[in-house]
């Protein structure tokens, strides 16, 4: 028998094209802003906001979509002309969208119907072609079902997140994060706080910080209906809730192959109220405008500040805008919308206001 050759010239040549292509976006884009937040400095902390909103495509996902994009490259699962394929209706698909009109490549985002026009829009003018469903939990199959009928990739975010990124460094966001902090005053900080959408983020950085053996500590905030903070406590790694989530990028309803509880080292549950209430309250501090996802970040982050001033604890923390408010001015930053949901900010700006004033952490009455 002859040996078999897979290999075409012309094949190789697009593909060291395009990753010339993403690569390069990468020079441009990978080492975002790391603003200070200001704390009363007698306090003794100082705290971090890495603002993942200025990547091309205006989020944190940015990363997430460049990584998984030359994961199949790298992997020979994109060629030229495949039509790729995502379960995603939010800031992931942009992205994705943005990587595959970078490639000249087909992309078809699968999503439920309920989606909001504005992220069909954003999806749409990245030149991406939006596919319903009637619910959340039919886009897994239905997003595999299109790629294997198109003879496409499904790229699967849910799973690859953790893996498609390069968690030893290659500037990914916990390196990128900590050279920035080098010359500051605590440069190795005591906390980060993320979220988790597809886990991916909280992976890369848990596993960077052990690979780099620091005492940093990794905290990770969950919204309401979202099945992983009940996942990781009990230790059940097929743990669902069902049910969405109302802030947009984080929580899921089921525990995500991305997501690795064996690097969180703590996680906070967050009412829905309180992202919203702290994205505002970010935009009042700061005049910028965060989503959902930033504002549940930095609950988090206050009250591990908090803890830091009780204890007489000097050093700094950090979390990350994930996105900007503009794409919520029709939800979060609306009161209509709120009281549409039920929701009451005002305990929650209290808790943040008393906090910045004093130092004292008084969350609101549970219920």
């Amino acid at each position: 028998m002859q040996p078999l050759d897979r290999s075409c010239a012309r094949t190789r040549a697009w593909v060291d094209e395009a990753m010339r292509r993403v690569q390069a976006d990468a020079n441009r884009s990978a080492d975002t802003h790391l603003h200070v937040l200001e704390l009363p400095a007698e306090w003794g902390v100082q705290a971090y906001l890495k603002d993942e909103s200025v990547h091309p495509t205006g989020s944190l996902k940015h990363r997430l979509a460049r990584s998984l994009f030359l994961y199949g490259l790298a992997s020979g699962w994109i060629g030229e002309g495949t039509t790729v394929v995502e379960a995603s209706s939010g800031s992931t698909a942009v992205s994705e969208a943005y990587f595959a009109r970078l490639l000249g490549l087909p992309f078809v985002a699968v999503m439920p119907r309920s989606t909001s026009p504005e992220k069909v829009a954003l999806i749409e003018r990245e030149g991406g072609r939006c596919h319903f469903v009637e619910h959340g939990t039919q886009v897994y199959d239905e997003a595999e079902r299109l790629a294997a009928e198109s003879g496409g990739h499904y790229l699967d975010q849910f799973t690859y997140a953790e893996r498609a990124t390069d968690w030893r460094g290659n500037n990914n966001i916990a390196e990128s994060m900590l050279s920035q902090l080098a010359d500051e005053p605590y440069p190795v900080p005591e906390w980060i706080v993320v979220g988790a959408g597809t886990g991916g983020t909280s992976a890369t950085i848990g596993r960077y910080l052990r690979y780099r053996r620091l005492p940093t500590r990794l905290a990770v905030v969950d919204p309401e209906n979202s099945a992983f903070l009940n996942g990781w406590a009990l230790g059940v790694p097929d743990y669902a809730t069902g049910m969405p989530s109302r802030i947009e990028g984080i929580g899921r309803p089921r525990m995500e192959p991305s997501f690795v509880p064996s690097v969180i080292d703590r996680m906070f549950p967050v009412p829905d109220a309180a992202s919203i209430a702290a994205a505002r309250h970010l935009r009042t501090l700061t005049g910028r405008w965060v989503g959902g996802s930033t504002g549940t970040n930095l609950w988090g982050l206050y009250q591990l500040v908090a803890e830091m001033v009780r204890a007489g604890r000097r050093g700094s923390v950090v979390t990350l805008i994930c996105d900007g408010g503009e794409r919520y001015r029709h939800s979060y930053f609306d009161d209509d919308w709120v009281a549409a949901q039920g929701m009451d900010l005002a305990p929650y700006t209290a808790t943040l206001e008393t906090f910045l004033a004093t130092g004292h952490w008084e969350p609101p009455p549970a219920g």
